[in-house]
């Protein structure tokens, strides 16, 4: 515990595993490392920083000094949802995070879903992405959610899960996560109750 507490968002992006937690929230948020050395500083956007699983494009003599993230990129709601075999210092099976930004009409104006743990590095889902942009923001949401979206993801099998298994918990992970997204104004249960 001593350590996870001591741990940093910078070193686990440093870290680069394919189950790092700190990515695929810092992807939906169009995240952006700031490397420094004494030959000056530099910029990369986090898909383009972790390049394979412990691989990154810090090179030897950099430290990463920041995080930023765009003021743009926080607009909406976001959630992150995250299935592993334990309740506390699990590693991942898989995980999801989501950013929907809706317009005063419901309509979905700006999405982001980022899965980790079921590729060597955490994955935007673009097809999911452009197919929520333009759709009311309501409980069928999820159902958009389908078996093609998820083609970007490479999952291994292990001991923590099968390809296949987490696929499958992807495709479940990302329907909830956008749910979760959703105001709970729009809830058609509330409006029964």
């Amino acid at each position: 515990i001593q350590s996870q507490n001591a741990g940093t968002i910078a070193g686990n992006l440093c870290n680069a595993s394919p189950a790092a937690d700190g990515v695929p929230p810092l992807l939906i948020l169009d995240a952006e490392v700031v490397l420094r050395s004494v030959a000056g500083e530099r910029s990369l956007a986090l898909g383009s920083f972790v390049l394979g699983n412990r691989r990154t494009a810090r090179r030897q003599d950099e430290l990463v000094t920041a995080i930023r993230i765009p003021k743009r990129a926080t607009a909406g709601r976001s959630s992150f949802l995250k299935l592993g075999a334990r309740k506390y210092l699990v590693i991942s099976i898989a995980m999801v995070a989501a950013r929907l930004a809706v317009d005063a009409r419901g309509t979905i104006e700006a999405a982001a879903v980022a899965v980790g743990s079921c590729s060597e590095v955490a994955v935007r889902l673009e097809a999911l992405e452009r197919a929520l942009i333009g759709r009311r923001a309501d409980w069928e949401l999820p159902t958009v959610v389908a078996a093609e979206h998820m083609i970007p993801l490479q999952p291994i099998g292990d001991v923590r899960a099968t390809a296949d298994y987490r696929r499958s918990a992807a495709v479940e992970l990302v329907r909830r996560a956008l749910a979760a997204c959703l105001d709970p104004a729009l809830d058609p249960a509330r409006e029964a109750a």
